[in-house]
């Protein structure tokens, strides 16, 4: 049996969730949800619009799952400080690839690491609420460890060295 269209997810913490792409039929649930942003790391598809008034805030931030193009830092570092600023004012955000095992699992990590979770801790957590995570596979968990090495909160969320 092939169901199309449907939003698998997993809560990750009171204000994270990582999942598959979301269609314009879930924004209502999203919104019930809290959700306030959903991050898109598909470079193969554009973020579906929402129907919704006020429509929930989306951010594309188009990236590979390969390790021939690793997720650049500078994009986790963008998502991540979008999602600290909406998670600051009580909000929640939604990030997803295609399956949520690798490039929506890398964002939602950096998103952890810049609220205080070692890289190690994020991963760990993240593979107890998501079975199909997969933040071990190596050319993923370089860029989490990468990401955890450059994150400086006391800079803003720039990059250290970079």
């Amino acid at each position: 049996m092939i169901v199309l269209g449907v939003m698998k997810y997993s809560q990750i913490t009171d204000d994270l969730f990582i999942g598959t792409m979301p269609y314009a039929k879930h924004y209502a649930e999203l919104r019930e949800m809290g959700v306030c942003l959903v991050i898109n790391m598909r470079v193969e598809r554009r973020p579906r619009p929402d129907p919704g008034s006020p429509p929930v805030r989306s951010m594309w931030l188009p990236t590979f799952d390969t390790p021939l193009f690793p997720i650049p830092i500078h994009v986790l570092v963008r998502g991540a400080k979008a999602a600290l600023q909406v998670i600051e004012t009580g909000g929640r955000v939604y990030v997803h690839c295609a399956a949520g095992r690798h490039r929506g699992v890398a964002m939602g990590a950096a998103i952890l690491i810049a609220q205080g979770y070692t890289a190690e801790g994020a991963m760990q957590l993240i593979t107890q609420q998501r079975a199909v995570a997969d933040p071990y596979i190596w050319y993923i968990r370089r860029r989490i460890e990468r990401f955890a090495q450059r994150w400086n909160p006391l800079e803003g969320g720039h990059p250290a060295n970079g």
